[in-house]
């Protein structure tokens, strides 16, 4: 089985999505449960990061969304020059998306405070039919406190949440949200990403990343 530190190598910028393809449910290490997406994998990292290195570097997506206040939010411009973590989930989700949350929340408290005061997370949901503004914000309070900025939970139209994951490079859910990609994307103060995580990743991992990430 490959290690789950690995390079996503040899993939251009748009090439995430055909990386990160849909499957169902299955009983291997990348397969973590019915409804999910399977992680990338391949050869063993030998990158600086503990999570997967993208070798080209994915750009700071640029797409506009609804925060839970109610206000417009175009996340290049709101995180632009930012340590910023992106993930799309939904609320409802049993498993992965409260996993991946929690993770991200417990790196930050373990980041020397500069670097937690610099980091923005955002979750972009991939059910905006029962993801509302409100519905999000109270989901997002569970995992944000104690932490110097709140999670930015962002929703919208149909439309505007597809033209969000591919603006992202992320494959579009499927079976009504439920069916989504668990890469979790670092973007630097350069506005690239260089590093994704992914279901089985630990809090620990994320910290030292994000820790590089902005001290870079």
């Amino acid at each position: 089985m490959p290690s789950r530190r690995s390079v996503l190598s040899a993939i251009p910028t748009l090439g995430l999505a055909c990386a990160l393809a849909l499957t169902g449910c299955g009983g291997g290490e990348e397969d973590h449960t019915a409804g999910h997406v399977a992680s990338v994998s391949s050869s063993a990292n030998e990158g600086p990061y503990a999570g997967r290195e993208i070798a080209d570097g994915q750009p700071r997506p640029d797409f506009v969304l609804t925060d839970q206040d109610g206000a417009e939010f175009a996340f290049a411009q709101e995180t632009a020059g930012t340590p910023t973590l992106l993930f799309f989930g939904y609320a409802n989700c049993p498993d992965i998306c409260p996993t991946t949350m929690a993770d991200v929340a417990l790196a930050l408290k373990s980041v020397p405070d500069e670097v937690a005061a610099q980091t923005q997370v955002v979750f972009a949901t991939t059910d905006p039919a029962r993801d509302t503004p409100e519905f999000l914000g109270n989901y997002l309070a569970r995992f944000d406190q104690g932490l110097p900025n709140r999670f930015v939970g962002l929703t919208g139209s149909q439309a505007a949440v597809e033209a969000a994951q591919s603006a992202a490079g992320v494959p579009l859910a499927e079976s009504n949200g439920e069916m989504h990609a668990t890469s979790l994307l670092l973007f630097g103060a350069d506005d690239v990403a260089r590093v994704m995580f992914s279901a089985g990743d630990t809090s620990a991992e994320i910290a030292q990343d994000l820790e590089l990430i902005a001290t870079s």
